[in-house]
């Protein structure tokens, strides 16, 4: 993906991941964390098999690649499972969702302090618009103190996904980044499931739950994290991070195609507010310096 299409795929990424919102609710009486489990396992292997299929050059991973590959699974993967889940125990989805609405706030602000840089003023003030809207889009909500950590949890898992990412990207490529933590991942979501849920965590998906699990893993997780990692290389995290904003309005449309919903005032605003927030941050601005481009 050359850099004047990542944030075509960026966009991409951010509105299949939406699209999982009502997939998901035909999962609902699935055991949470093996379903997940599942969906990665799913995305793993798709993943591993393109990779294969491309013959990429030999990576010896290094003790620093292991260790922010596994650091990557267990926060953003497993772990934002784990605080998303329990959050929605004590917190409403409107407040769960505005919190991690937060993110492209977080990374326009932390991402470039990872790469020794100031924070752009314009991808600031961008990603408070593209908040903004995600918060109206979500109607703010309500819900416990233990509701609100949790929420706040569940935002630096989905915080890590990408920071931890940045310093494999270069060497791993896309490809691998999406592959291997979602593999890693398995094993840590099983383990949830079996301290939380007990035995009853492990059973066999119906026809319909695995077409969902099927859809979940090859096009939400397989196609969108490479999407999303690819992007991110060639866009740093404050830019490719306004496009997380785009999350909830992929859910609201594939509601809205579905017939399980329709738009409100609110959606609609927020949906504006995001898509004027992507076009401030994505504003013409100095070229990042040369980028190395594994496959």
């Amino acid at each position: 993906m050359r850099t004047s299409t990542a944030p075509a795929g960026a966009a991409s990424a951010m509105l299949l991941v939406g699209t999982s919102t009502a997939v998901s609710a035909t999962i609902a009486d699935y055991p949470v964390f093996t379903g997940q489990a599942l969906r990665y396992a799913l995305a793993a292997a798709i993943l591993l098999a393109v990779a294969g299929h491309r013959r990429l050059p030999r990576v010896r991973l290094t003790a620093r690649d292991i260790g922010l590959l596994i650091a990557l699974a267990a926060t953003g993967l497993a772990g934002f499972n784990v605080f998303l889940v329990e959050a929605t125990r004590h917190a409403g989805p409107a407040m769960i969702a505005a919190v991690v609405g937060a993110v492209p706030l977080v990374l326009a602000l932390v991402g470039p302090l990872l790469e020794r840089r100031r924070p752009a003023p314009r991808s600031v003030g961008a990603a408070i618009v593209v908040a903004l809207g995600t918060a109206v889009a979500a109607g703010l909500g309500s819900g416990s103190v233990k509701g609100l950590l949790l929420s706040l949890g569940a935002l630096a898992g989905e915080v890590a996904f990408s920071l931890l990412a940045v310093p494999l990207l270069p060497r791993l490529g896309p490809l691998r980044v999406a592959a291997y933590p979602a593999a890693l991942s398995v094993p840590m979501l099983l383990a949830a499931g079996l301290t939380l849920d007990g035995t009853a965590s492990l059973r066999l998906p119906t026809p319909g739950q695995a077409a969902a699990f099927a859809y979940l893993g090859a096009i939400v997780t397989a196609a969108a994290f490479f999407l999303w990692y690819d992007a991110l290389r060639r866009l740093g995290a404050d830019r490719a991070g306004l496009f997380a904003g785009l999350v909830p309005v992929g859910a609201l449309l594939t509601t809205v195609a579905l017939g399980l919903g329709h738009a409100g005032p609110a959606d609609v605003t927020g949906a504006l507010l995001v898509a004027a927030g992507v076009a401030v941050g994505m504003g013409p601005r100095q070229p990042r310096p040369g980028v190395h481009e594994p496959a």
